[in-house]
């Protein structure tokens, strides 16, 4: 197992608060950052469009870090996208597919928002939709998958971690169930690239959405998109570097990925998660996993002892523990545990409504944990939600 207090020493915002919701964004490692600003003090040119030195030396490292991301997920760099998000790239499959008026889409009550309304906002084009419940744990069945389907259906989307549960889905047997009935499957990796191993050529979906900000440790506004199968889908923007020719009122694309990164892309971003994602890989991500795993197993057993706290989802949970304090609003929890002792915790329905009334409630307290937290800071959350007892009483 790795040294998490010589982790910490690389993320220096550790030092002022407890932070507990790398769910909603990581914190990003010096290496990471310094790979940013190095960008902008040596070599800040465009990636692709100029021959000067400068233009060479981005595009050099933009491409390096397709390959380190390419690499992590057991992927190929033509079929690695990168994305300013994981809702960029679930939008472009969305607007991309050649979807017909009749064609259906299977989809679970636990995505977030960025895997749902994509799919909703298609009923306009006379696309169907169904949205299959899981259990009051968070778990899908994958029968409940299968009975939906209909000759029609062309796609399953669904999340790999619930970002509100942190409860864990069986994706890999249900990309096999899409597979025999000849569906295609979109996974959303959010929460589960970085966090936990992840191999898109075992996985063997068709779709893989993932944020760079997330597990991976990079910077806001980074995200990867896999595509299997880059030829069957229609670029949804095109522009500058994505075309290989223009001729009168015609023009052909560039090849996979770059037809599908249209204008500048957000190249130090790009190259520090490059950085970031070396980071991840050196520390080891199976460690990773069960350090966080072992945390918020911590977490969920002792705030259940407590009388006046709920705490949702399954056991078997990823590094995420949502729960509520009986007598208080999500949001009140959030501001007295910051205000009283610097522990940064997120509240509210987490980006995903359905799911969350679901719950029968509002909102939930959601603290996340990331490779860098520590069993102290358990103890400090744990310290703090036992004592908003007397606020209730």
């Amino acid at each position: 197992m790795y040294d998490v207090y010589a982790v910490r020493e690389d993320f220096p915002v550790l030092k002022e608060v407890v932070y507990l919701d790398s769910t909603a964004t990581t914190q990003t490692p010096i290496p990471a950052v310094e790979a940013m600003v190095e960008y902008f003090y040596r070599y800040a040119g465009n990636h692709g469009r100029g021959a000067h030195r400068l233009a060479r030396e981005a595009t050099n490292r933009y491409e390096d870090a397709r390959e380190i991301v390419a690499h992590f997920l057991n992927s190929e760099p033509s079929k690695t996208v990168f994305m300013k998000n994981t809702t960029e790239g679930i939008n472009l499959i969305a607007n991309s597919y050649p979807w017909e008026a009749g064609d259906h889409i299977v989809t679970t009550l636990l995505e977030h928002h960025s895997n749902l309304l994509p799919w909703l906002r298609l009923q306009k084009k006379g696309v169907n939709v169904t949205v299959v419940s899981p259990d009051r744990e968070g778990k899908i069945d994958i029968s409940s998958i299968e009975k939906a389907f209909t000759e029609k259906t062309r796609l399953v989307a669904v999340t790999q971690v619930s970002n509100v549960f942190g409860s864990i889905q069986d994706v890999k047997n249900i990309t096999k169930l899409a597979h025999r009935n000849g569906i295609k499957i979109l996974i959303d990796g959010a929460q589960s690239a970085g966090h936990m191993p992840v191999s898109l050529k075992d996985l063997d979906c068709d779709f893989f959405a993932t944020a760079g900000h997330k597990g991976l440790l990079g910077p806001q506004g980074t995200g990867v998109l896999y595509i299997k199968e880059p030829d069957a889908l229609d670029s949804a923007s095109v522009g500058g570097g994505t075309v290989s020719d223009v001729e009168g009122y015609t023009y052909v694309l560039e090849p996979s990925p770059a037809c599908f990164e249209a204008g500048t892309p957000n190249i130090p971003g790009v190259i520090a998660l490059g950085k970031a994602v070396e980071y991840v890989e050196k520390i080891g991500v199976s460690e990773i996993e069960a350090h966080e795993i072992k945390l918020s197993g911590e977490t969920a057993k002792r705030l259940s002892e407590l009388e006046h706290v709920e705490v949702y989802g399954p056991e078997d949970r990823a590094g995420i523990v949502p729960f509520n304090v009986r007598g208080l609003h999500a949001h009140d929890v959030a501001l007295i545990l910051d205000q009283t002792r610097k522990i940064c915790v997120r509240s509210g329905h987490h980006c995903a409504i359905p799911i969350t009334r679901f719950l029968k409630v509002d909102s939930t307290v959601r603290a996340s944990f990331a490779l860098y937290n520590t069993e102290e800071e358990v103890d400090l959350l744990v310290n703090a939600v036992a004592g908003l007892k007397a606020l209730v009483s």
